[in-house]
């Protein structure tokens, strides 16, 4: 009798394990419904390693701030027919509602790159959004 409770007890088990396992694959994910693009222009002279630290600390964002649902960057290219870009690089992150972007722009993490980094820019433009579905 004892081995047949076990026997069911282990059935249970891995039943309960792959509905779990299931049900993790067929959740929704945090529907991204605001953006925030923000540009930066470097200082005359600032050194590429200075970007290039500008680039990983601001990224390193993703994973400490819990209200970004998506992060991409880049160095901007030229404009149409070779016009030069106003901004070096570009960084776009997404969220959920207007209220995680007032989050995410008072974070503490958010401040310390500020803080950090501002020495080396000549001018930000920050823009958000609704994305369109």
């Amino acid at each position: 009798m004892k081995r047949k409770s076990i026997g069911y007890s282990l059935i249970l088990f891995f039943f309960g394990v792959f509905g779990l396992v299931i049900y993790g694959a067929y959740s929704p994910a945090r529907k991204a419904q605001k953006q925030q693009i923000v540009c930066f222009k470097f200082k005359e002279g600032t050194k590429n390693e200075a970007i290039e630290q500008h680039m990983r600390e601001f990224a390193a964002l993703k994973h400490e701030i819990p209200q970004i649902i998506s992060y991409t960057s880049g160095k901007t290219l030229n404009g149409v027919s070779g016009s030069s870009s106003d901004y070096d690089v570009m960084h776009y992150l997404t969220f959920q509602s207007e209220a995680d972007i007032e989050t995410f722009n008072k974070n503490q993490k958010q401040q310390e790159f500020v803080k950090n980094n501002r020495a080396s820019w000549d001018k930000v433009f920050t823009i958000n959004s609704d994305i369109r579905q």
